[in-house]
């Protein structure tokens, strides 16, 4: 008899198919990236004493409150790295494992980080658009370059690591603020996020979202890093004032900004939508076909790797 799996989060109709093959799967996404969680709630209520497994991401997150109406419940995974709206620590409490999907999209993740990059620098969405309007480079400001510029990264994780080392491809300087200092590396540390912002001519953020970074990018440190600062965040839209980050970008305290997640997902970030010098993609940073399966497939490893009772691959 295959175990009860709760899926609250898409699953294309062949990664579906390949879950199945493992699981009696209850697939019941919830809509608006859990803002809406009538669809898994639905399917709690009905089934919940059956289901022993649920796949989710940090977005949509698992609640304390849903985990008490699943007394089978033995294994939360997460699509991705982040799990920050799920209840870990209950969940630990009750003897339940947790693991995440890490080093399944880093790479794409870091791609993207530095598209973005590149693309608020040198202005790409604006030149773009203009041109089809008959735009020519002698009517517009030259845009700067990115070589041999000072990179700041906050959060030294693994896709800190690989945007550090896109970066030396472009000759940058590395410096960045971890929780601790790694021994790993040998970028700059700074012991503070406004330290690396002072040094750093673009600040990319890569840390974890959640209580300890809500808004760890405000207006003191959009300030330090300056007027032709950029901003990129490829972690979690919290972890940045969206006012804050607006009024900078609108007064000319900060040149640019370059964001693939938002503080209301999916409700697009409402004080950046009129301003030239915001980029804005719609979290798909560590999307790619390939980075999915990758992630699927560690969670079908992890959970195999749990019934077989062997360490998981990827634990929380």
């Amino acid at each position: 008899m295959k175990p009860v799996l709760l899926v609250l989060v898409f699953l294309s109709e062949e990664h579906r198919a390949l879950v199945g093959e493992r699981f009696d799967m209850i697939y019941a996404p919830n809509a608006q990236l859990g803002k809406d969680r009538s669809n898994g709630q639905a399917q709690i209520e009905a089934r919940g004493r059956d289901i022993e497994v649920v796949l989710t991401n940090g977005t949509n997150g698992l609640l304390a409150s849903e985990i008490d109406q699943l007394p089978s419940l033995k294994l939360v995974c997460t699509v991705g790295v982040g799990y920050e709206n799920v209840a870990v620590e209950h969940a630990k409490a009750r003897g339940i494992a947790l693991a995440n999907a890490a080093g399944t999209n880093d790479d794409c993740v870091a791609d993207h980080a530095m598209m973005l990059l590149l693309a608020a620098i040198r202005r790409l969405p604006f030149l773009n658009r203009e041109v089809r309007n008959g735009l020519w480079r002698d009517d517009i400001p030259r845009p700067p370059h990115v070589s041999f510029r000072k990179l700041g990264i906050l959060g030294m994780g693994a896709i800190g690591k690989k945007v550090a080392r896109r970066a030396l491809g472009f000759h940058m300087e590395i410096g960045y603020h971890n929780r601790r200092q790694r021994d790993d590396v040998d970028f700059r540390y700074f012991a503070d996020v406004k330290s690396l912002a002072e040094w750093c001519d673009f600040l990319l953020v890569a840390a974890p979202g959640g209580k300890e970074t809500y808004h760890i990018i405000n207006e003191s440190v959009l300030n330090a890093l300056g007027p032709q600062g950029v901003l990129v965040n490829i972690a979690r839209g919290t972890l940045v004032d969206t006012d804050a980050l607006a009024s900078a970008l609108r007064e000319g305290r900060l040149m640019a900004a370059a964001l693939d997640v938002y503080e209301d997902e999916p409700t697009p970030p409402g004080p950046l939508l009129d301003l030239d010098n915001a980029v804005l993609t719609p979290h798909i940073a560590g999307i790619s076909p390939q980075a999915i399966d990758l992630s699927v497939r560690k969670f079908l490893e992890n959970a195999e790797n749990f019934y077989a009772g062997k360490p998981l691959v990827t634990p929380i």
